[in-house]
């Protein structure tokens, strides 16, 4: 989809020094193709990437008039009434978190010595295919006071891919300053498991020409957000690793596409109906409302062919595309071996494409003693589940493979980073985020309660962290040890909040040994930089606008939600963060066990870190 149309033969001038690139086509000068219009590209200021501990987005507080969450798509009333302001505020230190450190521990006296490894997280970056024709967008106007509403429409759509282009950029600054190891994706990648979503994703990772228009590209020589343009592409020295996300495998993220014929919605040229799918799922194959789509040709991307099916007196259509397919899972793991970022396949290999199967490890640096373990942990398609597609879920062959990457890790004397698209413990189980329980003996049911897999993970003291995405919220949560004499079987998670949304933040993570052998994780909220002028600058306003009208609880503590906790007392290592930036910036110290203290010490003295 976003390739440059093969029409003719292209001649690609490069301007050195110069921001545009130039395409020469062999048609007439009447010829409006886009190989024949001149592609931009948006640099940010180097200058500008800094984290949210030098510098933080405050959102304003003060409206001349309220917009109700009904009215989130009249864009033009934000400036009239004072939405989508911001300002530039102080920055946020990280809080020095001990809550799984033993009993009495005083962190006076202790230092930073060594740095581990330096790696940046990404995650819910949604890219949509807003033109496409099985979308869910007037649910957000049918169910106005819902905030999962803002999932299936927002006037941030038309940007999504600007945004991640400005993420990267980002990226590339401070890897600059700061040398990454890594970097890593926690899934929800594309917002519809779509083809066209995952290769604009990877195209813009790669540094491609972007044309983020599909059907009848309505607007691509116009419209800011539907001109082509180039992406800067990711510092090739950095590798860069994926995870899987419930939007990559399922419609919405919600729903299996193959339930009631969803596969062939994809490539239809007629706009899709439901019923109030976000009340009841199973309203799906409900016929009630025509859902939209938005009308691309002009800069206010209007939401057009959304109402009650009987206003219509046929069904509203569009230009088919199919480059707007659903990819099966095997066909998306596929996609990450036609890249030009590294590594090959981005940590998946050919037999995950064979097996059907998401999950892998990696050591970052063969001298640091620590490994990632990316584990799937969201639900199939054939669970049973009758409500949305966003609960933790592990397969027992996916929870027999966590336990011996586990075991492996500490018989290598290795510290481990689990790193999963859903967190755990933060949620209810019957949130439709929290640890699904399959009511339904018939089919496949979850391999381990979230209470088994807790217990697992705190047999193993090397564990350091579980890193997550899912809920666009910038949460920090301790599991601390069950047994007080042995406060190293304590781990961290860490959430990274969405591109998407506000606080559309990405993270990154410094790893410490510090002087008395003990591990500091130093997590970093980092606002992606906006060039003045650009499609990103414009959707940064749009989120901040989106926030100030739904007023989303970002900061999200449910009782009951940790199976070591009583169920009727929110967790009292979730912290509050500022309302007006949502930002959490932390410094988590995590005790070793002897033989790992030894181990680190050793190395030290060796030189080898």
């Amino acid at each position: 989809m976003n390739r440059i149309f093969g029409l003719g033969k292209i001649c690609l001038i490069f301007l050195i020094g110069l921001l545009t690139f130039a395409y020469a086509g062999c048609s007439n000068s009447n010829d409006n193709s886009q190989e024949n219009q001149a592609v931009t590209s948006y640099p940010i200021d180097p200058d500008d990437a800094k984290t949210t501990a030098e510098r933080t987005i405050v959102l304003s507080t003060e409206f001349s008039e309220v917009i109700p969450p009904e009215n989130l798509k009249d864009t033009q009333l934000y400036d009239k009434y004072g939405y989508g302001v911001w300002s530039y505020g102080p920055g946020l230190a990280p809080e020095v978190r001990t809550d799984i450190m033993p009993e009495g521990y005083n962190t006076s006296g202790v230092t930073q010595k060594t740095k581990l490894l330096n790696f940046f997280t990404i995650s819910d970056i949604h890219i949509t295919d807003k033109e496409a024709p099985n979308q869910l967008i007037y649910l957000q106007q049918i169910n106005p006071t819902i905030g999962t509403g803002t999932s299936v429409y927002s006037p941030i759509m038309p940007y999504t891919t600007h945004v991640l282009d400005a993420a990267i950029q980002t990226v590339n600054a401070l890897h600059k300053k700061n040398k990454f190891d890594f970097g890593l994706s926690l899934g929800d990648a594309a917002n519809s498991t779509q083809y066209n979503e995952l290769r604009w994703y990877m195209d813009v990772i790669d540094g491609k020409v972007i044309t983020p228009s599909s059907g009848a590209h309505a607007g691509a020589d116009s419209v800011d957000f539907q001109k082509p343009y180039k992406a800067a592409g990711l510092d090739k020295s950095i590798p860069f690793y994926q995870a899987l996300g419930n939007h990559d495998h399922f419609f919405i993220g919600s729903i299996p596409v193959d339930a009631a014929g969803l596969r062939n919605t994809y490539i239809s040229d007629t706009i899709f109906a439901a019923g109030n799918v976000l009340i009841n799922p199973l309203s799906l194959s409900d016929p009630i409302y025509y859902m939209g789509t938005l009308d691309c040709s002009t800069e206010n991307a209007e939401i057009v062919k959304a109402g009650p099916v009987g206003d219509f007196s046929s069904p509203p259509k569009v230009v088919a595309d199919s480059n707007r397919r659903s990819l099966l899972k095997t066909e998306w793991i596929n996609e990450f071996f036609d890249t030009t970022s590294y590594p090959v396949g981005h940590g998946f290999s050919k037999s995950n494409v064979k097996n059907d199967f998401a999950c892998y490890s990696f050591v970052p640096n063969p001298d640091v003693p620590l490994k990632v373990i990316v584990l799937d942990d969201t639900q199939i398609e054939n669970d049973g589940s009758k409500d949305i597609h966003g609960h933790g879920y592990l397969t027992e062959e996916r929870w027999v493979w966590l336990k011996n990457e586990l075991a492996a890790g500490d018989a290598a004397g290795q510290l481990m980073i689990i790193a999963a698209h859903i967190p755990i413990g933060v949620e209810n189980e019957q949130s439709e985020t929290g640890w699904w329980i399959n009511p339904n003996p018939n089919t496949p049911p979850n391999a381990c309660t979230l209470k088994e897999l807790v217990t697992e993970l705190q047999k193993h003291p090397n564990l350091l962290m579980w890193i997550a995405g899912h809920r666009h919220v910038n949460t920090v949560k301790a599991f601390i040890s069950t047994d007080s004499t042995r406060p190293e079987n304590g781990f961290w998670q860490v959430e990274t909040p969405s591109l998407r949304d506000f606080p559309r933040n990405l993270r990154t993570f410094e790893i410490f040994a510090n002087n008395d052998n003990t591990i500091s994780i130093v997590a970093l909220d980092v606002d992606p930089a906006v060039a003045k002028g650009s499609p990103a600058e414009k959707s940064r306003k749009y989120a901040v606008a989106t926030e100030q009208i739904y007023k989303n609880n970002m900061a999200p503590n449910n009782p009951g939600a940790d199976p070591n906790l009583p169920a009727d007392i929110e967790d009292p290592t979730i912290k509050p963060m500022n309302p007006q930036t949502y930002i959490y910036n932390a410094e988590l110290l995590k005790q070793l066990s002897p033989d790992m203290q030894k181990k680190i010490a050793a190395l030290r003295k060796a030189g080898k870190i």
